[in-house]
């Protein structure tokens, strides 16, 4: 059953040199506990698609549904039922990892009873009760990720949005937090929005990819099928069939500024 299908979804920036068609009429389709890798070179549309689906900016063309709410029609609707985990983060450093996800609670209207008891069960499942009275400011790259990831957990979402997790991490790091995303669709059947510029990642975590380029989808499906599609077999590399899609070398980040 899809929980996220877009129709002509499209954005376009209006600039002093004229506009800027950022995303220009993108049809998806994604099921509910898919893990779906989100793919795109820079000035792609990938985090303007993003930034769309989690409500943070309007489209100006196109409709969308996303868990069962019209993007347009009921935002709010929208923000109940998603997480979002930024690229960067957002916890404060002065406070602890507890009052950080205990005020997330209180945010999404949790009494305080209940906000108290959901930090303790996201610290077991998340590997944080250790941490639980640590200064956000103390935790390592990985820890912090963990509870970026706790915080876009705190409501229990049917969608969980990732964008770049693992930006900065180690390798062991990285490998820990791809467990987790597959623990929480196995354990709880959560859907994953997944942008990544780590092709590996998107090979080892998505059961279906989509590329996006200038705007629109260039391709999409399993891995393995694109891989034989545009790279010729199977065996074929993930940056091999990146390059022959999209005829870039590398995934790199989108900017932030105009995020186009």
């Amino acid at each position: 059953m899809p929980v996220i299908t877009t129709s002509g979804l499209a954005r376009t920036f209006r600039t002093k040199r004229g506009p800027v068609e950022a995303v220009r009429g993108i049809d998806l389709t994604v099921e509910a506990g898919e893990i779906l890798g989100f793919l795109g070179p820079n000035g792609a549309g990938k985090t303007t698609t993003l930034r769309m689906l989690t409500t943070l900016l309007p489209p100006t063309g196109g409709t969308a549904t996303v868990a069962g709410h019209d993007l347009a029609a009921d935002p709010a609707g929208v923000r109940r039922r998603i997480g979002y985990v930024a690229q960067s983060g957002g916890v404060d450093p002065t406070v602890s990892v507890r009052e950080e996800l205990v005020t997330q609670g209180r945010l999404y209207r949790l009494p305080q009873p209940e906000a108290l008891a959901r930090a303790g069960e996201l610290a077991r499942e998340l590997d944080l009760t250790e941490l639980l009275d640590r200064p956000c400011a103390a935790l390592s790259g990985g820890q912090r990720r963990r509870l970026d990831i706790a915080l876009g957990l705190v409501h229990r979402p049917e969608i969980l949005f990732l964008d770049e997790p693992t930006t900065g991490l180690d390798p062991a790091g990285r490998a820990d937090l791809w467990e987790l995303i597959r623990g929480l669709r196995a354990e709880h059947g959560m859907t994953v929005f997944l942008t990544t510029h780590y092709l590996d990642e998107a090979d080892a975590l998505a059961d279906r990819l989509v590329v996006v380029d200038q705007g629109r989808i260039a391709a999409e499906g399993t891995a393995e099928r694109l891989k034989t599609e545009y790279g010729g077999s199977p065996d074929a590399t993930l940056q091999d069939t990146f390059i022959a899609i999209t005829g870039r070398r590398t995934a790199p980040r989108d900017p932030a500024p105009l995020t186009v």
